[in-house]
């Protein structure tokens, strides 16, 4: 083969590979993080076609469950579980996104993602203590189980030496900052900017930073912060604990850093039996598993606290 066509070839090949190797890059971390259903055909492209916050048999399920969305992490686990002691529901739906979005979409009658309209009205609604009692004529029973604390997600190895929240207010750090106006950690988190730097921590990071867009604010924070973290569009995101500690848990390359109890708040989680629930005696059962034992005990392995 002569020379020159040597070296086009070896550039070809070069390109391919370095262009493999971008695509490869480019979606290393992209969810879902959860595992894939085994049956039937698998038809998930990243960056495309790629539904992280819905789960299971959208089809006729046996119980429909709407999840406050930073529980994500559990779901595979929860509802195997449950299957298991109840195994007369093999077909269960469930949702993981924010929980206003989803206390809309119970009032609306149906959510709309991409191309796709789902009308499942569920079976059981868990959030935050403060929206189940913000809709509390919705519930025939609610159940505290879980609890959960804030921390800060980096990048690996924390090259921005991020210690505390305070930190989050200087000009050179990029935040991810989940919106208060339907993310109820929002809400939260302003609270802690308060309790560690005052009202002009929160209106640093909340007015100034988002103006000067070195505070992105997010639509869905559960997803969307360790993205942007983890592919370094932001330097650090205020989360659920148990988000950093589950981002850890699979090997991806972040850092959690703790706050302080005096500067953090306390969340806990609330399940609500909906009186309108199409499926009354599966969400019984389901309320009743949540805060058995086992429930409980699949939730402190992902990092929330439990009672």
């Amino acid at each position: 083969m002569k020379p020159f066509i040597l070296v086009l070839v070896s550039a070809l090949i070069t390109c391919i590979s370095i262009n493999l190797q971008a695509q490869e890059q480019e979606y290393r971390f992209d969810p879902p993080w959860n595992k894939p259903f085994n049956d039937g055909l698998n038809f998930t492209v990243k960056g495309i076609d790629n539904v992280p916050d819905l789960f299971g048999d959208i089809t006729d399920p046996q119980l429909v469950i709407f999840f406050a969305g930073n529980q994500f992490m559990v779901i595979d686990e929860l509802l195997g579980a449950f299957k298991k002691t109840y195994p007369q529901y093999s077909r269960v739906f469930a949702e993981t996104l924010p929980p206003g979005i989803l206390a809309k979409q119970i009032q609306t009658g149906s959510i709309t993602i991409g191309n796709m309209r789902i009308s499942n009205q569920p079976d059981v609604y868990t959030a935050g203590k403060s929206k189940i009692t913000e809709f509390s004529d919705w519930f025939s029973r609610t159940e505290a189980y879980a609890k959960n604390k804030l921390a800060i997600m980096v990048q690996k190895g924390n090259p921005e030496k991020i210690k505390s929240l305070n930190d989050l207010g200087r000009d050179n750090i990029k935040v991810a900052m989940p919106n208060p106006e339907w993310e109820g950690i929002g809400k939260r988190i302003e609270e802690a900017y308060v309790k560690a730097g005052g009202e002009a921590l929160k209106n640093k990071v909340m007015v100034e930073k988002v103006k000067d867009k070195s505070t992105y604010l997010t639509y869905i924070h559960h997803r969307q912060t360790p993205m942007r973290v983890l592919y370094g569009e932001s330097h650090a995101g205020p989360v659920w604990y148990s988000e950093a500690y589950y981002q850890k848990m699979i090997n991806h390359p972040i850092e959690l850093i703790q706050i302080p109890d005096k500067e953090n708040i306390e969340a806990t989680y609330v399940a609500g039996q909906l009186k309108k629930a199409p499926h009354p005696q599966a969400a019984k059962d389901f309320m009743d598993f949540i805060v058995s034992e086992k429930g409980k005990e699949i939730y402190r392995k992902y990092g929330f606290t439990t009672n």
